[in-house]
């Protein structure tokens, strides 16, 4: 089960929340064995974000895969998220994002 975080210092309606989902449902297959099905995205925006010290208009994205994927696979995911956010309205240079792989994952009552 993948599991996207989005965390934005804008506000998103429900409209842009569920284009925001359905977005990133259908990047998810660019990692091997990785479908919308199964994936679980978190959107929360309204965050006070600060860099350096400044606020600053931005957003984190999260990326959490259990087991490991292919560094090509990763980077051509990061790039599409970068589009998804731009189409979002969120400047790439104040797009965040961090991709971590486990090894243990917890579902459905049993550990993996």
């Amino acid at each position: 089960m993948p599991y996207i975080a989005v965390s934005t210092s804008k506000k998103l309606d429900d409209l842009q929340k569920i284009h925001l989902k359905t977005l990133l449902g259908r990047k998810i297959s660019t990692i091997p064995n990785k479908t919308e099905k199964a994936l679980m995205v978190d959107i929360t925006d309204c965050h006070s974000m600060f860099l350096a010290g400044e606020p600053l208009e931005c957003a984190y994205v999260d990326v959490r895969l259990y087991g490991t994927a292919q560094t090509e696979h990763k980077q051509a995911l990061t790039e599409q998220i970068f589009d998804i956010m731009a189409e979002m309205s969120f400047e790439k240079d104040n797009v965040y994002i961090t991709i971590s792989e486990f090894a243990n994952w917890g579902l459905k009552g049993y550990m993996k």
